[in-house]
């Protein structure tokens, strides 16, 4: 039974199917649709099993059932109303077309969905104020404002562009009407324009849904800006002294006003126009030359250095150092060059290089470091300049004492002992000791005390002092002990021991001997030559004879030759030599007799001499001119040499000349005693300081003692 009911249910249905399709229908509803104002929409409606009225409602009101529409001028419905087309065609869209659209089958109560006509308004194009072309100043931040125009719906998208490429930094903003509508919309552009914006073109576009493409407007930067500069040099490396070619080279916008150079900051006075000629020095290395350009908006600035090669130039002088044993020593000095000079280190007087570089380090120095180090610089590859620079270590040390080279002296007569002290720092104290007593400055007793500084110093050991010790008669155990000079300081104490030598007189007399046979031998001689002369002489001779006796024995006794009793016997006798020495005497025949000053010590024998002394051309007594040799208190001494090296003619030899005239058998020279005692020489290894030497007891001159 079931079986059956459901074939009779499928029949059933089907019928009910059939009897459905013959109701009218719509086949084809409008939909949404967006149209351009002045453009042409279409809005679709077909029904089906529908013959009756069809009609086409715009926001609810209804347009009218004719096909043409009538008070709808725009308005039409078109299509084959026997298939059911009844479509609703507008032309051309205006804005109040935008609207909700419905197509209605009134005879069947059928009505479409509705339709919304969206009309889009293209946007015009946009505006830029100040265009087309827009002044703007370099380096100025500045705003371009572009602006849409017209009723374009969508709101238009405002965009900017160079060389087709979307610039950022744009800001928009947008105006409300009052009845809510979009008004005007505008675009602004913030740049800080260069000198490179100069005339380029700037695109503001305004672009929608309604033009996608968009419309355009150009403008075209006008740009004010200051100077670009370009500064060279020509040639750009130069050895010093050689000319270098400065060029400035500027654009601007306005023109060029004027150039300014400068040199190191400090203008460059009398430097006008784009062009300057120098002459490099080292200065330009590190003082560069600036060219500043200027016009009415501004200025504008650019410098160069040169690359100028010059030698070394001394920039910092090592300083003075002084250390204490066994501390580190560094030196240190600074070069300039171009290249950079190759600086070495040496000791003065000393080709060994310690070290290069600024810095000379001399570590745990002793004594022997002590001393100048040089700072040189060597040329460089210009081969101009270089030099050297010096500085003194001195190395502080126990006082370093040296004993100098002290004359012997006489028994119970002056001495004079002296060191040289070498101290760093300065010594606190510097004594002379012996074996009861010392002393430090001044006098004690026989001995007397002299400190000074010594006229050099040892580098670097400190400044030098001598130190003198005086003793006045000296004594036996002067010359058997040694004296102790030594010098204290914070560092130490140093001292040497110095010894006074003795000299004896017998020496002397030794010389003083030799010197007399010498001077008798030559003066018999002259005498032996004389008395020929006289003899085979024309003149006469006078008759009076002044006899000076040479000291000879101890008993005062003399003896005249025959030649003297012969000539004594003239009537033109010369006056007699008298003198203010204590030792001459007058015996009982009107002659001087001398003493012995020795009182027979050396025997001495006495020796007389008979001088014939003439007068002077003034009638004065003739007298050769005293010597100057001894001290003030001492016999006077007549110098016969000059005459006695002179042998006169026979024939022509005048008695009242005042020469020698009587032979003599003996002669002999005194030795003269030094009244002074100079410093003694320095021992050959301590330091030239300056003394005086003993003088020497000779004399190159034959002299007679009266």
């Amino acid at each position: 039974t079931l079986g059956m009911l459901v074939p009779l249910l499928l029949v059933l249905l089907f019928c009910l199917g059939g009897h459905a399709g013959l109701s009218p229908h719509f086949l084809k509803q409008p939909d949404d649709l967006v149209a351009l104002l002045g453009d042409e929409a279409r809005l679709p409606c077909a029904l089906g099993e529908y013959w009756g009225l069809v009609q086409w409602t715009k926001d609810g009101l209804a347009l009218g059932g004719e096909r043409d529409l009538p008070g709808w001028s725009r308005y039409w419905i078109s299509g084959n109303a026997a298939s059911g087309q009844h479509d609703l065609y507008i032309r051309p869209v205006e804005l109040e077309d935008q609207a909700s659209y419905e197509c209605q089958a009134t005879q069947a109560g059928l009505r479409s969905r509705p339709a919304q006509l969206h009309v889009l308004v293209p946007p015009e194009a946009p505006q830029v104020l100040g265009g087309p072309f827009v002044s703007l100043v370099a380096g100025v931040p500045a705003n371009l404002t572009c602006r849409s125009r017209g009723d374009a719906r969508p709101t238009p998208e405002l965009l900017w562009f160079r060389n087709g490429i979307r610039l950022d930094g744009t800001t928009f903003h947008q105006t409300l009407l009052k009845e809510g509508t979009t008004g005007s919309v505008e675009s602004i552009l913030s740049l800080t324009p260069s000198s490179v914006d100069d005339g380029a073109t700037l695109v503001c576009r305004a672009r929608s849904q309604a033009l996608p493409s968009g419309k355009d407007t150009a403008i075209t930067l006008s740009l004010q800006y200051p100077p670009v500069v370009t500064l060279s040099a020509e040639p750009q490396s130069v050895l010093e002294g050689e000319k270098v070619t400065f060029l400035c080279q500027a654009t601007a916008q306005p023109p060029v006003t004027g150039y300014r150079w400068a040199k190191g900051g400090s203008p460059v006075l009398g430097a006008r126009g784009p062009m300057l000629e120098v002459v490099a020095d080292a200065s330009f290395l590190t003082e560069p030359v600036s060219c500043e350009v200027s016009n009415a908006v501004g200025s504008a600035n650019r410098s160069t250095a040169l690359d100028v090669q010059f030698g070394p130039i001394l920039q910092a002088r090592p300083e003075p150092t002084s250390v204490d044993v066994g501390e580190d020593a560094s030196f240190s000095c600074a070069w300039r060059g171009n290249p950079l000079p190759r600086v070495t280190w040496t000791r003065s007087g000393d080709a060994q290089v310690l070290g290069s570089g600024p810095t000379l380090r001399l570590p745990s120095v002793g004594p022997e470091d002590a001393g100048d180090y040089v700072c040189r610089a060597e040329p460089g590859r210009s081969g101009l300049g270089g030099g050297a620079a010096e500085a003194r270590l001195t190395v502080n040390a126990p006082p370093i004492v040296t004993a100098l080279h002290s004359a012997p002296a006489f028994l119970r007569g002056p001495a004079r002992l002296q060191c040289l002290v070498f101290a760093s720092p300065a010594p606190d104290a510097v004594v002379w000791s012996w074996d009861e007593g010392f002393l430090a400055a001044g006098s004690q007793g026989r001995f007397l005390v002299e400190t000074f500084p010594a006229s050099e110093s040892r580098g670097g050991q400190g400044p030098a002092l001598i130190t003198v010790l005086h003793i006045s008669g000296t004594q036996e155990s002067d010359f058997s002990r040694g004296f102790n000079c030594s010098a204290r300081n914070r560092l130490g104490e140093g001292g040497a021991l110095v010894s006074l030598g003795r000299r004896d007189l017998l020496p002397t007399v030794r010389i003083v001997a030799g010197a007399a046979a010498a001077a008798m031998t030559l003066l018999m001689v002259i005498i032996g030559v004389a008395l020929c002369c006289w003899r085979h002489g024309k003149a006469s001779f006078s008759k009076q004879k002044n006899l000076v006796r040479i000291p000879g024995s101890s008993d005062g006794s003399s003896s005249r030759g025959p030649e003297e009793e012969e000539t004594g016997s003239g009537e033109d006798r010369g006056p007699i030599v008298h003198t203010d020495h204590s030792d001459l005497v007058l015996d009982e025949e009107g002659a001087l007799e001398t003493k012995d000053p020795t009182n027979g010590y050396y025997k001495v024998r006495g020796v007389s001499v008979s001088l014939s002394l003439g007068e002077g051309p003034g009638g004065g007594l003739f007298l050769p001119p005293p010597s100057p040799l001894g001290p003030p208190g001492t016999p006077t001494f007549y110098d016969f040499n000059p005459h006695l090296g002179m042998v006169p003619p026979c024939r022509l030899y005048r008695a009242r000349a005042g020469y020698l005239t009587t032979p003599h058998p003996r002669a002999f020279t005194s030795y003269i005693k030094p009244t002074s005692v100079g410093p003694p020489d320095l021992t050959p290894r301590t330091p030239p300081f300056p003394y005086a030497a003993f003088p020497t007891p000779s004399h190159p001159r034959l002299q007679t003692h009266v």
